[in-house]
Parts: structure tokens; sequence; C-alpha cells
């Protein structure tokens, strides 16, 4: 997720399915046993989890570094499932792989009975976003590959080891319920947590909590001030000819592709100011002298809601069959990624709330500080109040986007909160005032900052599953909410037809590319007790005054 689109979507995360008939808007029952524990023994156990949680954070370091130097773009993320799943699988966890047709998508379940709770985060990473952490500037450790500049690398190994300590506990005290952990695959194109709800992987599940990386410990409730999203590709096929020598038999699929932006550009002063809609030409062509029989562009529509997002949609696909129209070449388009807005669940988010009050925000070094502020200094250097480092007080509870907020960026998750009571856990491994979908953005993300920020998060994380096992009433509140406030009046439609399919090549040929050369940098925690240490990075490393920007 990385844009300001992208940045609205953070500040509301760091500011702060229906089950069994998906989008029907009908409620299932939900029945969760009482697992009668007493105030005083459940304070116990949380304690016991944040000190199991603060013994693991060698693990929590291991984890987050060694995602964080896979560095894989979405539906490519082979090595990163691999690795997190090898954990949960020697932790005990049942692992499904390849779910919903998707090959690094998997789900790893432990425990029996009810509440089945879901714990999900994104894994993949950013295009041309390679960068040393701990250094302040830019610096690729290979120029041009992708890296985690969104912080994906380390919500995953947060919910590991929160569900870890979590399980001992679970274990011992007899405590019934389901965890299931899943990852957000390819979530930089919104392209897979449909197909999850569509072919009912959160059909049985009770409450579900994701994690995403911010710059606060962070949750909140109501509509998150996420936009709603299809992508679409645009695919014209034409005519081949010698551009200078025999134009005129060629017809040009470039030139469909340019008229439809044509179109699309012209037609944006005629919609909402609420929409927000971009594109790039995926293929223009071979070379100059030969005219394009072949050429694509992609576009992301973005609204509100689901009739504007639909209804642009719509727009586009008139105005591509317009263009080849024009230009007598054909025109064919697929759906590669769909996202509702979010919505997150009141009960669920106050209690979370409560965990993270109780857990609070991490003690930052000197040293993080000092990279934060040189970082911030690097990208808002004529913005001093952009220039405070790093959080010292927690965001109050998010209550949801104003009315009438205009655009924001877009995060699939919307479509599980959509079908089953959901909340997004924002916990502080990134540093506030950045651009996102950047280089700068992975700053921080295998340094001690982002290890805080994770260990922090997996407490609340932790706390407040336990919350939901022993105290049903949560859930049950849970999904009063969701039926007669969420969904009174809106109902769940999926923007994805029965035929859609996961856009599994996406991706492949630039991590083709750049595979090889970043496998040589893989984390190895046997030989280095960091990946700073690996790459030779004195933390933190800041520009001198004086020093020229590269």
């Amino acid at each position: 997720m990385k844009k300001t689109s992208v940045l609205n979507f953070k500040k509301a995360l760091v500011s702060f399915a229906t089950a069994g008939l998906l989008g029907s808007g009908i409620l299932c029952s939900v029945s969760v046993s009482a697992q009668a524990i007493s105030a005083a023994k459940l304070d116990a156990l949380k304690t016991e989890l944040m000190t199991e949680i603060d013994k693991q954070q060698k693990t929590t370091q291991e984890m987050v570094d060694m995602v964080f130097s896979f560095g894989e773009l979405g539906f490519q993320e082979v090595e990163t499932s691999k690795y997190l799943t090898g954990i949960l699988e020697k932790n005990g966890f049942t692992i499904e792989k390849g779910i919903a047709g998707i090959p690094s998508a998997w789900t790893a379940k432990w425990g029996s009975g009810k509440p089945v709770i879901a714990i999900g985060s994104d894994i993949d990473c950013i295009p041309k976003a390679s960068q040393k952490p701990g250094v302040a500037y830019h610096a690729p450790i290979i120029e041009g590959a992708p890296g985690h500049g969104e912080g994906h690398n380390s919500g995953a190994p947060l919910n590991i080891v929160a569900m870890l300590a979590l399980k001992k506990i679970m274990q011992r005290e007899k405590l019934s319920g389901t965890l299931v952990l899943w990852p957000g695959v390819a979530e930089e194109q919104l392209a897979t947590k449909a197909y999850y709800v569509r072919d009912g992987y959160f059909k049985d599940v009770d409450a579900c909590i994701f994690t995403h990386v911010g710059n606060n410990l962070a949750t909140g409730y109501g509509a998150i001030g996420t936009s709603g999203m299809i992508s679409v590709k645009f695919n014209f096929d034409g005519e081949a000819a010698h551009a200078a020598g025999a134009p005129w038999k060629g017809r040009s699929a470039l030139d469909a592709v340019e008229l439809m932006n044509v179109a699309w550009n012209m037609h944006r002063e005629h919609m909402q100011p609420t929409q927000r809609s971009h594109y790039v030409i995926s293929d223009g062509g071979d070379q100059p002298n030969v005219v394009p029989s072949k050429a694509s562009v992609w576009y992301y529509f973005r609204e509100q809601d689901y009739p504007k997002v639909m209804q642009m949609y719509k727009d586009g696909v008139k105005m591509a069959e317009a263009a080849a129209k024009m230009t007598d070449t054909k025109m064919t388009y697929e759906v590669l990624g769909s996202a509702w807005p979010g919505h997150m669940n009141q009960p669920m988010a106050e209690a979370m709330y409560e965990n993270i009050k109780q857990v609070g925000l991490p003690k930052w070094s000197a040293d993080d500080q000092a990279l934060a502020i040189a970082t911030q200094k690097e990208l808002n250097p004529d913005l001093p109040d952009m220039q405070k480092g790093l959080p010292s007080a927690l965001s109050p509870l998010g209550k949801g986007a104003p009315t009438g907020w205009s655009g924001g960026g877009s995060d699939d998750i919307g479509d599980i909160s959509w079908n089953v009571p959901t909340i997004v856990l924002g916990y502080p491994s990134n540093i506030v005032g950045l651009k996102g979908h950047d280089w700068a953005s992975a700053i921080s993300m295998a340094t001690p900052i982002a290890h805080k920020g994770v260990t922090a998060g997996a407490k609340a994380e932790a706390m407040t599953v336990l919350d939901l096992l022993v105290k049903p009433g949560i859930i049950k509140s849970a999904w009063t909410y969701f039926s007669d406030v969420q969904t009174k009046e809106i109902k769940y439609t999926s923007m994805l037809s029965k035929t859609d399919k996961p856009a599994i090549g996406l991706n492949k040929k630039i991590m083709d590319e750049f595979r090889p050369e970043m496998k040589k940098y893989y984390y190895n925690p046997a030989k280095y007790k960091t990946y700073l240490e690996q790459l030779g990075i004195k933390y933190p490393t800041v520009r001198t005054p004086g020093t020229a920007k590269q």
C-alpha cells in the first residue's frame, strides 16, 4: 500500500464475510463457548504473555530481518512463504499451501473448537525500493531491485511471535479455540484477499485481526478512510507493419491505449472529487519502426463505495471499447485485483485499545531517534514540524474517517472486514513523515526500531486474542455491531466475477531478473547477529553536516 493515498490509509491506522454466507448479508449464529477465567487470572496470563514475548526478541529480530532480506514482490513471495510456514509447521501448525489457486498463499492452523480467530498480515514488497537498513539516505543494496519500502516484512513475524506465545498458554490452560494465520499476498496489487473470501476461507471465522506496519501502536473502528478499488488491465490487439515503409497497413494497438487514456483524462473533469484513478502503460510496443500490434494499459479505479467503483469500471470499459473501434483493433480486459473500503469493528477495537494502553510504546534509544530524525530531515528538509523523531505518546482510539472524506489508499482487508468482524492493529516500526511506497520507508525496517515495534505489537495482539478466547461477550458484541450497524444498510458484493482468477504471473519477470543477485544478500542468522551486521552497517548511519545529497 504503499503517495498521498497511501499516507491517508496509514494515518487511519496509526490514529486510531458474513460467517458462512459470504455476501448474502445474512448472519449465521455465532456460538462461542464460555471459558471462565477470573479477572485476576486473566491479568496474570497477560503479564505472562508480555514476558514471554520479551524473551523472544531475538527470534523476532531474526524473522523481521530475514523477510526483509528476501524482498519479494506480489505473487512471487516464494522464499518468504517457505520460511514462515516452515517455522509454523515446526511449532505444530497444520499448513495448507496454495490456497485460492495462489502458489505463495497459505493458511496455518492450530487448536480446535470455537472461537476461530484469523490472524493476517501482508508479505509483499515494493518495486525499486531496495535500501540498506539503518542508513538515513538513499543507499540501495542492489540498484533498481525490489525492497520492503512499505514494511510488510514485519507483520507476519509479529503474528507468529504473538500466537506462539499464546499457544503455550492455551495448551497449559486447556483453552478452546482455533488460531488461523494467513498472509496478504500481492497486497500492493490488491490481488488476493477477495479471492480468499470468494473461495470460503473465512466462512467459519468468528473474528479477524489484521496487522499493518505504522508509526504508532494503534487501532480504531468504523470506516478507516480507505477507498474501494478495482484493478483492470486493458489489452489491445492490432496489426504490425513497417512504420516507415507501409504504415497504412498497420493498426496500432498503442494508438488505442493512448486514445483511451486521453478519453479518461477528459472524463476526470466531470467526476466526483472523491475519485482516484491512475494507470501505467504496461506494454507500449516493441520498437518505433514497427507499428505496435499489441499494447496494454493497467488502471486502478478508486472511489468511496462499491457502486461508485463499479461505475468507474463500467466507464473505463466503455472508453476502451470506443478506442478499439477508432483504431480498428480488438480489445480484451482482465481484473487483476479489487478491494472494498475497510470498516473495522467497534467492540473488538475497544478491547484491543485497552491492551494497547497496557503495553505502551517502546523505549526508543538515542540511536533510534537519531536515525528517525535524520531520515525525516532527508525527506522533509524544509518542514521542521516533520522532524520530531519517533512518537512519545500513544495515538487515541481511532473512530472512523470523517463524513465526506476525499480519496485515500486501498487495502483488500476491506473485503474481509465486510464478511467477518475485523480490526487492524498498527504498530510502530516505521518513521512518520515519509511518502510511502519508496526506499525511505525501508530505512527502519530491519533495525531496532522495527524490532521494538513488532515486539510491542505482538504483545497487544496476543493479549487481545486471549480476551476473545475467554470473554465470549466480545465476539457476541462484535457480531451485533457487524449486523446492526456495519451491514444494516450496506451488503457486501464481490467485485470479482466467478471466472476471474488471481494474476499469479504478475512480477515474475522482475523477480527473475533480480533474484539471483538478491540471493547473495539473504540474511544468515547463523553467522551474523543482525542483518545490519551482515551488511556492515553502523547504526545509525546519517549524513555528516555539509554532505551533499546524492
